[in-house]
């Protein structure tokens, strides 16, 4: 099977790395990522079950002006960010981390059928308000 298109990283932007980072420590930690590299700009993690160990996450400093406004998915940019959950019970467990950790959860574990068959998610922010998703949803493999 070939990468081609598949995400190789993703550079998140919030206020202070060093503050967010026990939140993406956990979350990232629940799915497989491990920390690999921290400087005064920021913080990376790496999947460390990927055979690339791709793709990394980072979070970096805001700059400028509008460090300091607060995040909109509804303006031009990021309106989200969705992991895939190996099963249901994924979702479940990550939704009970959230919880134990104090994180904001938007939208507790719920079928989605508008999205798909079998299309399973919790919907949680980061202390940025940036907005992330953790789903499974079946899917048959069609060969093509």
């Amino acid at each position: 099977m070939s990468a081609h298109g598949f995400i190789h990283h993703l550079d998140l932007t919030v206020k202070d790395p060093w503050s967010s980072a026990p939140f993406y420590d956990a979350v990232l930690g629940f799915m497989g990522y491990r920390r690999w590299s921290e400087d005064e700009n920021g913080i990376d993690w790496e999947h460390a079950t990927s055979r690339d160990r791709l793709p990394t996450i980072g979070i970096f400093r805001a700059r400028g002006e509008n460090a300091s406004r607060i995040h909109d998915r509804y303006s031009p940019g990021l309106h989200h960010v969705a992991w895939i959950a190996g099963s249901r019970e994924d979702v479940d467990r990550l939704h009970a981390l959230l919880l134990e950790i104090g994180a904001t959860v938007l939208d507790p574990p719920a079928d989605y059928p508008e999205y798909g068959e079998g299309y399973y998610a919790v919907m949680f922010a980061d202390p940025d308000g940036l907005k992330l998703e953790y789903v499974f949803e079946p899917r048959e493999n069609s060969g093509s």
